[in-house]
């Protein structure tokens, strides 16, 4: 891989982070756009009183790599110091072709993570709470992801499954494509850069998350 550009202009404009492809596979350039956004943008997934204002978040638009095999564009909103790297992280996805099912920002799904989790989408910043508590996710900051939620499920303490239809995807020996495994593409491209994956907590067990706090 050939980073063929990274540039970034005064903070208030975007940042574009593209890739070339590896010689020979056929691959279209990675392109990523980092943007401002605003509080109207990001709708009801803020609002006053989250640890992090308006102007903290960036929107990232990449490319991925469909379950139908072609390129899509998706949109993750992520804390501005994480925006690149996660640019990066998705680059790595992009061309190890992990699968991803859809790649929405939450304010599409009312900002309703259960909502969100069902539809399998892929999303990162969201101002709420950790699954049954009270603190702050790390979602709430944009420092953490969600990939492919349905594939790979949030297992409670307690044994409950979010979303109940990732309740197949429990037995992870299986190898169904956008299921995520340690020591693969999609592991590996976070873990090597200092994230957390929550497939390695003891409990709860958290397949889809990637944090970085």
């Amino acid at each position: 891989m050939v980073l063929a550009g990274a540039t970034q202009a005064p903070a208030a404009t975007a940042q574009t982070v593209e890739v070339a492809a590896p010689a020979g596979s056929g691959q279209a350039p990675y392109v990523a756009i980092i943007t401002p956004v605003t509080a109207a943008r990001l709708a009801s997934s803020w609002h006053e009183g989250c640890p992090v204002g308006p102007d903290q978040p960036r929107l990232v638009s990449l490319n991925f790599v469909g379950f139908d095999g072609a390129v899509h564009r998706g949109e993750l909103v992520v804390n501005a110091d994480r925006a690149a790297e996660v640019a990066r992280v998705f680059a790595d996805l992009y061309f190890g072709r992990f699968p991803i099912e859809r790649m929405e920002t939450v304010e599409k799904y009312d900002s309703d993570d259960d909502a969100s989790m069902a539809a399998n989408n892929t999303s990162a910043f969201n101002c709420r709470a950790i699954t049954g508590g009270t603190a702050w996710s790390n979602h709430s900051y944009g420092r953490a992801i969600d990939i492919n939620t349905v594939q790979n499920p949030y297992i409670s303490g307690s044994g409950a499954v979010y979303p109940p239809n990732g309740a197949p995807y429990v037995d992870r020996t299986q190898t169904t494509p956008g299921m995520i495994h340690a020591g693969d593409v999609t592991e590996h491209a976070f873990t090597s850069r200092g994230w957390t994956w929550g497939g390695s907590w003891d409990t709860p067990i958290d397949y889809q998350h990637f944090e970085k706090p």
